[in-house]
């Protein structure tokens, strides 16, 4: 009843004399500050709008424009010719149209000046050559464009001050198309297999390809991106499968430190941080991401707009993202139970200290779960449709409804884990492994696997995440993850007792239990789901190694890119370990065009299995040095060509979907689109190396995360290059091997 009677902001009683107003000031000073944050929220908004509206202008350039006009007419000079006097005649004001007219004329000459410097920044970023050219050898038209670009983009820009200037992906050349794919599949087939392969896609090019490529042109010209929607919807939200290790990733705590051992502690410094950056991308004060290759490149920054606040709910035949302006709270979890945990307190942002209180306030919590909470979250785990059709039957009303309507409006959600992990003990190379496999799934039904992401705080104050992949990429979430970390260990810290640090307001409420009324046939489905789920995590394999030898920066000595340089050694580690070579994915991004996400390069070449082959074969050292240069910088075009546009996978794919939509069949699509991916594979990018100081603090090195396999017989394999001495690798693959199919 206390917190009921918190709640009330005033009571009234009707007495002989009158009505007595009891006001409760407490509640009204919240009322009064939580909304002075939301009209604060709203006018930052409204403000970042104006701003990114104009750049790379600025909005005090409309006064500057307006000043120069009126000081030319006070000089008896027209700059409008004649512009302004035909504004003034159709003004309906007696007294003062010239001043009007001038002013009119102005904003629609910065208008102008606006959209024509839009424009130009737009061609300039439509210039790729760059990426094509060798170190140290730029030539005299790039250095001209950087200068412009430089010129063009000067003013601090906004975290979505690029959106509008980003170019559109461009739609490649079917001809094109078409011949790289045969290049690419030709260390693969044999001579009547790759002529078998080369007939049906020239009778697809002068056939049906042709039609198709017309409407994709079309689609081109009227989307923002002709691929990201369809890739969105078809790939990942029409899938009916589990989401759990077929399309959930995670992401690692540092290797070999573990900031606090107290758990509470551990995840008050985790929510805050995260909070802190959710506040960043609300403002847009964070830094547009930029290329790696170059600090003057911007990268697409629609999949921050999504990160919090996130939500795939199931349907039928295609689950739908639903995205929540903001929210002022986390669903926590912890043994069986689930809790809504206020993070805001009268408008303002509960402290790291705070916050572990209110964590520890759940740890000691000894209420036992309700019947069927404790698995409720295997339903997140297994096939799409039973969930859909549990969601839709008994948590569309009541109490269900208020309690799923909590978890998915949340944040963000957090587990907090009653076990331990980390490379520790006296197996700390199987623990690395465990630790992975933990966060890939735990024990099915211990996270929210539908959340844009979850955080998991282990007991031993070791943390992670899990993330849902539709509505971002690994480089987006690996960005937060990043500041997270950095922030957590380096600018909030603890104290010496491992607790965080600040002040306590006991007072605040407790966190709020959610209920539930689960019934019988909900409690069925949930034994069905997890029972699924548990095969499905059962039947995966992590292993995850840090690779010490050597590094980025004696591979670089050797003047060959890291990267090639990684995909070739796995090129060769899969030789040795099937006898072949195999299809292989490895994950480039187009976010160098607007609402850009991955492309594929598909980097089992023929110059890398040449390579290969001669090294298994006892060439030379000579002749593999020359092989293996041919190699990394064969593989190295393979990626710039996906980076800008001009990959293979995405193109075919949307031709595919546009033959589906047309009714109609192309046999050589169909094979396309068929073929599993054995080794499928992905860089994590560390973006924000300025946050960790490796040289100080050589212990904070970031583990990365990974994924599960593609396909039921072949390998994932994920991996982070850090600093110039080490390189972590994930490795994921499944125990009994299947026909080889994509699941």
């Amino acid at each position: 009843m206390a917190e009921a009677h918190q709640a009330v902001a005033f009571q009234f009683t009707i007495t002989p004399e009158g009505i007595d107003l009891q006001l409760s000031y407490q509640a009204l000073n919240q009322i009064y500050r939580s909304g002075v944050r939301s009209w604060k929220k709203r006018v930052s908004r409204m403000r970042n709008r104006v701003i990114k509206g104009v750049y790379p202008a600025s909005p005090s350039s409309w006064l500057f424009v307006v000043i120069a006009i009126l000081a030319t007419m006070y000089m008896r000079s027209d700059p409008s010719m004649g512009l302004i006097a035909k504004i003034q005649q159709h003004l309906p004001l007696r007294y003062g149209q010239t001043m009007l007219s001038a002013l009119v004329f102005s904003t629609l000459l910065w208008l102008s000046l606006i959209l024509a410097l839009r424009f130009c920044l737009k061609l300039l970023l439509s210039y790729h050559r760059w990426m094509f050219e060798l170190h140290g050898r730029v030539s005299n038209t790039t250095k001209v464009w950087v200068t412009l670009v430089r010129l063009l983009s000067s003013r601090k820009p906004l975290l979505y001050s690029y959106q509008t200037s980003l170019p559109h992906l461009p739609v490649p050349a079917i001809k094109d198309t078409l011949s790289r794919y045969l290049l690419s599949v030709r260390p693969l087939l044999t001579d009547p297999e790759y002529k078998r392969m080369t007939e049906l896609a020239n009778d697809f090019e002068n056939n049906l390809g042709n039609r198709l490529q017309r409407y994709l042109k079309l689609k081109a010209l009227w989307a923002t991106n002709y691929v990201s929607d369809w890739w969105e919807e078809y790939i990942y939200l029409r899938s009916r499968s589990p989401i759990m290790v077929n399309s959930n990733y995670y992401g690692m705590d540092f290797l070999y430190v573990t900031p606090t051992s107290v758990q509470a502690a551990r995840a008050g410094n985790t929510i805050t941080a995260l909070l802190l950056y959710r506040r960043k991308v609300n403002r847009e004060e964070l830094k547009p991401v930029r290329h790696a290759q170059s600090t003057v490149i911007p990268l697409c920054a629609a999949q921050y707009e999504r990160m919090f606040n996130t939500t795939r709910t199931p349907g039928l035949e295609t689950d739908v993202l639903q995205h929540w302006q903001d929210s002022e709270y986390v669903a926590v979890y912890h043994k069986g139970r689930f809790f809504r945990l206020w993070v805001y307190n009268a408008g303002r942002l509960l402290t790291p200290r705070e916050l572990e209180h209110q964590i520890q306030r759940i740890l000691d919590d000894p209420s036992t779960p309700l019947q069927g909470e404790e698995r409720l979250g295997a339903l997140t785990a297994g096939d799409r449709v039973p969930w859909h059709q549990m969601r839709k039957q008994y948590f569309s009303f009541g109490i269900n409804k208020r309690s799923l309507d909590i978890i998915e409006r949340a944040a963000f959600f957090v587990t907090l884990d009653d076990e331990d992990q980390g490379m520790r003990g006296d197996d700390p190379a199987g623990n690395l492994d465990r630790y992975a496999k933990s966060l890939l799934h735990g024990k099915c039904y211990d996270r929210w696997f539908d959340k844009s992401f979850s955080i998991v705080i282990y007991k031993n104050g070791k943390n992670g995440l899990n993330a849902e992949h539709s509505w971002a990429d690994a480089p987006t979430v690996a960005h937060l993850w990043e500041f997270t970390l950095a922030t957590d260990a380096f600018q909030l810290g603890y104290t010496e007792d491992g607790h965080c640090k600040g002040d306590v307001d006991r007072s605040l409420p407790c966190p709020q239990r959610l209920l539930w009324d689960i019934p019988a046939e909900v409690q069925t489905q949930i034994c069905i789901s997890l029972t699924e789920a548990q095969s499905l995590a059962d039947d995966v394999d992590c292993h995850v190694f840090p690779f010490q030898e050597f590094g980025k920066g004696r591979v670089k000595k050797l003047r060959i890119s890291p990267d090639a340089f990684i995909q070739i050694s796995l090129q060769l580690a899969y030789f040795r370990d099937r006898g072949g070579f195999c299809l292989t994915y490895e994950a480039s991004m187009t976010r160098l065009f607007r609402e850009g996400r991955t492309e594929t390069v598909r980097s089992c070449s023929n110059e890398t299995c040449a390579f290969v082959k001669a090294l298994e074969q006892g060439e030379s050292a000579e002749q593999c040095r020359r092989l293996l240069r041919m190699a990394s910088e064969g593989h190295q075009n393979l990626y710039r060509m996906a980076m800008t546009g001009a990959g293979i996978d995405r193109h075919l794919f949307c031709l595919y979907v546009v033959s589906k939509y047309l009714g109609v069949d192309s046999p050589f699509l169909k094979e396309v689109l068929s073929e599993p991916w054995r080794l499928s594979t992905s860089q994590t990018p560390i973006q924000q190396i300025e946050l960790f100081d490796l040289k100080n603090n050589p212990d904070y090195i970031s583990l990365g995360g990974g994924f599960g396999p593609v396909a039921d017989d072949g390998y994932g394999v994920s991996y982070i290059i850090v600093g110039e001495d080490m390189i972590n690798f994930h490795v994921s693959s499944k125990h009994l091997p299947g026909d080889g199919k994509s699941p």
